[in-house]
């Protein structure tokens, strides 16, 4: 059985709620509906069990229980509330607002404890990325244009869709992309709704990265420096060398960098001192505390 939720945040304080089905104090989660990614998932249980809207952030963590149906995973994410008011419902009968450093002592389960250990881990406002590999295009052997101009599948095209319905979980406001036709088609559908234009990055390309690595991740960095949250569209020669250079740079074991098409990696940084500049040592650049792979925006088939 798949589950997610989220620790809810705002102004210092995250949101504990009760269940008197079970008569404890917990984080708000809740099962999968049919046909729904895990992200969407925690989003609407946040909503149905608190009232709040909410931007998602980074991954916490994944839990594993055994519950009467079977065995039981729940993915956890940061997530700040942007608008909503409690009412009490059918799940939840009160929400209190605790601060961060007495939460623990109001959860009823060492698995919420443990989530809420991870997100006091980091700082709760962090600046958030989200790195995509482009979606399906075809062989290139198939293809007898130029390779910049081949286009997305009918699968790409799929995959892309998805993207657009997940990646504005996280409050999305820039998008920016290689140049390649495969990889501007793969994020255009969420520049549409937002009604901004995909900003071309062509250091972010195969070609352009590698004659200069150093600049590319510059230019990544400037990205992630940003306001708001941006998504950046890459290529599969690109992206796990970024992801792998930037936790080395954290301190972060990571271990292998999938990196299927039509996938994205997380990404979330400490913000910079104000008033960086590039001419500061590298500690004033954002760093990178979290990095989740979701290899894929479409929703897991039904089991």
């Amino acid at each position: 059985m798949r589950a997610a939720g989220a620790v809810l945040w705002r102004e210092g304080c995250l949101a504990v709620v009760h269940r008197p089905r079970y008569d404890d104090w917990s984080l708000p989660k809740g099962k999968l509906d049919p046909g729904e990614t895990v992200p969407a998932a925690a989003v609407r249980e946040v909503l149905e069990e608190t009232g709040f809207r909410a931007v998602l952030g980074r991954h916490l963590r994944r839990v594993a229980y055994e519950v009467a149906a079977g065995p039981k995973t729940v993915d956890y994410f940061s997530a700040r509330v942007s608008s909503g008011a409690f009412e009490a419902n059918d799940e939840v009968d009160e929400l209190r607002w605790v601060p961060f450093d007495e939460a623990a002592g109001v959860l009823t389960h060492d698995t919420d404890r443990s989530v809420l250990e991870a997100f006091l881990a980091a700082p709760a406002d962090l600046a958030h990325l989200l790195l995509v590999r482009h979606a399906k295009a075809g062989k290139r052997d198939n293809w007898p244009g130029d390779d910049d101009l081949r286009p997305l599948s009918s699968a790409g095209w799929r995959q892309a869709a998805g993207l657009r319905a997940m990646l504005p979980l996280w409050g999305v406001s820039r998008v920016h992309s290689a140049p390649r036709v495969r990889c501007v088609e793969t994020v255009r559908g969420v520049a549409d709704d937002l009604g901004v234009g995909v900003a071309l990055e062509p250091r972010l390309s195969e070609e352009g990265y590698w004659p200069d690595r150093e600049a590319a991740l510059v230019r990544l960095l400037e990205i992630a420096d940003g306001p708001g949250t941006p998504v950046v569209a890459s290529q599969g020669g690109v992206i796990p060398d970024v992801v792998s250079t930037l936790a080395d740079l954290g301190g972060l074991a990571l271990g292998d960098v999938p990196c299927k098409k039509g996938s994205t990696w997380l990404l979330a940084f400490r913000r910079p001192a104000p008033g960086w500049s590039t001419s500061d040592s590298s500690t004033a650049w954002p760093r990178l505390v979290s990095a989740h792979y979701l290899p894929t925006a479409l929703p897991n088939p039904p089991h």
